[in-house]
């Protein structure tokens, strides 16, 4: 009953800030628009606006680490591991310039929807091959301006906290244009809010990682599966977990059961 009270509690702060905040949003894009295309300062208002839930909620410690390892000016194809809702809100708490690529169902919340348009992150509705193929191109840009782009490579949140399979787009933008690879590593977030619920789940640790960059040259002669293949060999490392693996010898125990063998 606590827990649902104080997840209702926080749920209904965000709804009430996000009203309150979009107007300062909005007036920030208006003055900046003449000589920040690329929404850098909204961005670091809209880091301060996300990172506002983190910073109040008592019930979470947020750890940061490796936050030098984005070196100014350079623009990355930045991945990270998705485990629940809360990874969008901690990953502000990095405070450098980056644009988002979002289910479209995102850019449609009031307020907080509206004030991803005016960052000019990336919509993607997903399944849709159109939709895909638009994204992609509006990510060759952003890259091309300078500006880095975060991607969940896993596309979904994972519904047990293990690492699913990665979809091969961040890495086809990074061999395409010759972009630098910055993974981030998240951990703590499905445990303080799982996938598919609304109730927060106590006092847990949070962390975000920066590894240090993969340059271009590193992985320039591998195919975009090889590519994918590896980088998700290093968030098996890095986070314990893998889900494929797991199903894959689950389903052995239940084929071996099956045949008596």
């Amino acid at each position: 009953m606590f827990r649902a009270a104080g997840s209702l509690l926080f749920w209904a702060g965000i709804a009430v800030s996000s009203a309150l905040l979009f107007p300062v949003a909005l007036l920030i894009w208006l003055l900046t628009l003449p000589f920040d295309p690329r929404r850098r300062v909204l961005h670091q208002f809209t880091c301060f606006w996300a990172s506002l839930y983190t910073w109040l909620n008592p019930a979470w410690r947020v750890l940061v680490v490796g936050r030098e390892n984005v070196r100014p000016g350079v623009a990355y194809v930045m991945v990270a591991n998705h485990l629940s809702f809360l990874d969008i809100l901690v990953l502000f708490r990095l405070r450098r310039h980056f644009k988002w690529v979002s289910k479209i169902e995102m850019f449609k919340i009031p307020a907080i929807g509206w004030n991803m348009w005016l960052n000019r992150y990336v919509p993607l509705k997903r399944g849709d091959k159109q939709s895909i193929q638009t994204m992609m191109q509006i990510c060759r840009e952003r890259l091309a301006e300078g500006s880095s782009l975060m991607i969940f490579p896993e596309g979904t949140r994972s519904r047990d906290g293990k690492l699913q399979r990665f979809k091969t787009g961040a890495f086809q933008l990074a061999l395409e244009t010759k972009s630098p690879i910055l993974p981030v590593v998240v951990s703590g977030t499905s445990n303080a809010l799982p996938k598919h619920g609304f109730v927060l789940r106590g006092h847990h640790q949070i962390g975000i990682r920066v590894l240090p960059e993969i340059p271009y040259e590193t992985f320039a002669a591998l195919s975009v599966d090889e590519l994918t293949a590896r980088m998700r060999e290093l968030y098996v490392r890095e986070t314990g977990t893998d889900g494929l693996a797991d199903a894959a010898a689950a389903q052995t125990e239940t084929d071996t059961r099956a045949t008596g063998s």
